[in-house]
């Protein structure tokens, strides 16, 4: 579901950096040299940080070829709900990236990869013709003394370069360390631990009216319990905190300008972003930050009061769940492989697949492969030795059948039909997907099936299966361990 036309399209970024003021508090920096990391990463948390969340918002702005920051301020988020002690970011997954320094030593302090609206945005061909500008945040424990922020973003080679750096001073006027007042009601779903140590999960709601809140209370525990109950969160369930923040709204449900509804709610959740009819967003950042700051969290759900099929996920943003909709666990559970571990589509014969030019990067997610290297594959320990490389599967006949559902459904789309011939065609397309299945030799192995990242050639991902390739609620292994070191860097 996530909206990414050119997948693989990259950019030769334009930017420019003004010489850092030093007389400001916030200003942009230069200060990016000789980035020196002490004791292995290990960082001591109470030397440079104190127990609450700084939050630096700013504008993102640029078109397709190049883009540009600006600060909008520096606010106080709350409690610092992430690890105290998995301050550096070894993962490295997503399409940006960010660092936050001590100013004066130039010491690795924190950092974390992210994905964006943005970033998203500028693969589109609209891209291409006008300039898009969207709000967007990084948030870091609350520094002691001032300190340098790096945002950096992938390159032709798939490897993070600085496009923008400013610094903060935390004991400038122009840094707010306030808390919000709060006004919002908050329940627990699951409360199993100091925010430091687990999971932190915020569920939002949109499109529910103050009549719908006993609504919305029952839809985020049967969603947030539904990925609690499946693989690999199951084994982990006891290392997330679940908690819901109530944002009445004036009417029911939200945004969907394809089907000609338009409504204004608190949250701004939208279908047809990107004109993707069933793309479910909203770009209104600086709010969605302000109501979840009411809790402490690392990931968060919107929940959409909402039949219409339709959902997204952005890492380390959000995931966007249209909680109505017959197939809303799978779309709960799919875009959170999104949100939580950055995990790509796998599948390739819906509407946002395009013909692309040959593939000469290495993808940088961990769920797909060029295969350039089979001997380096990223996950050959997992491949047994008898399993061949590219691994043979019936993959004319499944596409046939694919591009033929697909083609169905664009069709019933327009046609606007009811949900309910919408989920009868994707039970139709699973059932027919399981007879296609059962007849594989490699079903059950991990190796490298072609057809992934959009692309029906040139990409390969890890199991005949995925719920990041068809709406069965399963994860392959190797989605299930990156899930897991997620986890790990959340708790540890």
């Amino acid at each position: 579901m996530k909206k990414i036309i050119f997948i693989l399209s990259l950019f030769i970024i334009a930017f420019s950096c003004k010489e850092a003021d030093n007389k400001s508090p916030i200003a942009e920096s230069s200060n990016t040299d000789t980035i020196k990391v002490i004791n292995n990463g290990n960082v001591d948390f109470t030397r440079y940080f104190i127990d609450k969340t700084m939050r630096l918002d700013y504008f993102h702005s640029g078109s397709a070829s190049e883009e540009h920051f600006a600060v909008d301020r520096v606010v106080s988020d709350g409690i610092w709900s992430g690890s105290k002690k998995s301050l550096i970011d070894d993962l490295e997954l997503g399409s940006y990236f960010f660092e936050v320094t001590d100013k004066e030593s130039n010491v690795l302090l924190y950092s974390r990869g992210f994905g964006s609206v943005f970033g998203e945005w500028q693969t589109i061909p609209e891209a291409t013709e006008v300039w898009g500008t969207f709000h967007e945040s990084v948030r870091f424990p609350w520094p002691v003394k001032p300190v340098t922020v790096i945002i950096k973003k992938r390159n032709s080679s798939n490897k993070f370069s600085n496009v923008w750096t400013t610094d903060i001073d935390p004991s400038s006027r122009q840094v707010n360390p306030a808390d919000l007042i709060r006004s919002e009601k908050v329940f627990v779903i699951a409360e199993n631990g100091p925010a430091d140590k687990k999971v932190d999960m915020v569920i939002l709601g949109d499109g529910y009216t103050s009549e719908e809140m006993e609504k919305f209370r029952k839809d985020a525990a049967r969603l947030s319990g539904f990925l609690m109950s499946s693989e690999p969160f199951s084994r982990f369930a006891s290392d997330f905190n679940i908690r819901a923040i109530e944002t009445p709204s004036p009417a029911s449900g939200v945004n969907k300008p394809h089907h000609g509804v338009f409504r204004r709610t608190p949250l701004t959740v939208h279908y047809s972003s990107f004109d993707s009819e069933r793309y479910a967003l909203t770009y209104d950042n600086r709010t969605i930050r302000d109501v979840a700051s009411a809790v402490p969290y690392d990931i968060m759900v919107i929940l959409m009061n909402e039949r219409t099929y339709g959902g997204g996920g952005i890492y380390n943003l959000y995931t966007t769940v249209s909680a109505d909709n017959n197939f809303a666990e799978y779309i709960m559970i799919h875009e959170m492989g999104h949100h939580f571990a950055a995990l790509a589509d796998e599948y390739y014969t819906s509407s946002v697949a395009y013909e692309m030019p040959e593939v000469k990067t290495e993808p940088w997610e961990t769920n797909i492969t060029a295969l350039f290297n089979k001997n380096n594959l990223k996950w050959k320990d997992l491949v047994e030795p008898a399993t061949p490389l590219p691994t043979p599967w019936n993959k004319e006949e499944f596409d046939n059948a694919g591009y033929a559902i697909q083609k169905e459904r664009d069709s019933l789309r327009a046609a606007m039909v009811p949900e309910t011939v919408m989920e009868d065609l994707f039970r139709r397309q699973m059932k027919q997907e399981d007879e296609y299945f059962m007849k594989e030799k490699y079903r059950d192995k991990v190796g490298a099936f072609e057809g992934a990242g959009y692309l029906s050639k040139g990409l390969y991902r890890p199991q005949i299966d995925c719920i990041m390739y068809t709406r069965h609620l399963q994860f392959c292994k190797v989605c299930s361990r990156t899930i897991e070191e997620v986890i790990r860097q959340h708790t540890e």
